[in-house]
């Protein structure tokens, strides 16, 4: 009995995979616990017509991504924190500051799209990474000045 897997099963297949099964592990387990459907025509079209679907969107998303990117890497932001007199900052610029930054600037993120190791405690110039999606981040240029 063919079936197509609709979730990922270890030493069987992922999801959307057509596997070959006996009858009885697919009539008695697999189709009754929604893990699989049978491998028909018009179920295997389905399949496909569904992959489609989802490669476009991944396309749409991608390019949402890749217009962010050229935003943010336009972008720079300054920010003013009082510091000492060699230029280390009294507290420290934050994943929560520049996603504030970048909210202001027009870019919808989340601080945890900010990948920032530790805080920034110093001034200066700082280049942070920003993760859009998988495969796709933005450098965004951090200036660090002192509080006048």
């Amino acid at each position: 009995m063919e079936v197509i897997l609709m979730e990922s099963i270890p030493e069987l297949g992922a999801i959307g995979e057509v596997v070959k099964v006996k009858n009885g592990y697919g009539r008695n387990f697999l189709i009754p616990q929604k893990k699989a459907i049978r491998a028909t025509t018009r179920n295997i079209k389905r399949l496909q017509h569904e992959k489609q679907l989802a490669q476009h969107q991944i396309q749409k998303v991608q390019l949402n991504a890749e217009a962010l990117k050229e935003k943010i890497a336009s972008l720079t932001c300054v920010v003013k924190k009082a510091s000492g007199e060699t230029g280390k900052l009294f507290g420290s610029v934050t994943s929560m500051d520049i996603e504030a930054f970048l909210n202001e600037s027009g870019v919808p993120i989340s601080k945890k799209q900010v990948v920032l190791g530790e805080p920034i405690k110093s001034v200066g110039t700082f280049e942070v990474p920003v993760k859009l999606m998988e495969g796709v981040s933005a450098i965004l240029k951090v200036d660090v000045q002192a509080e006048a």
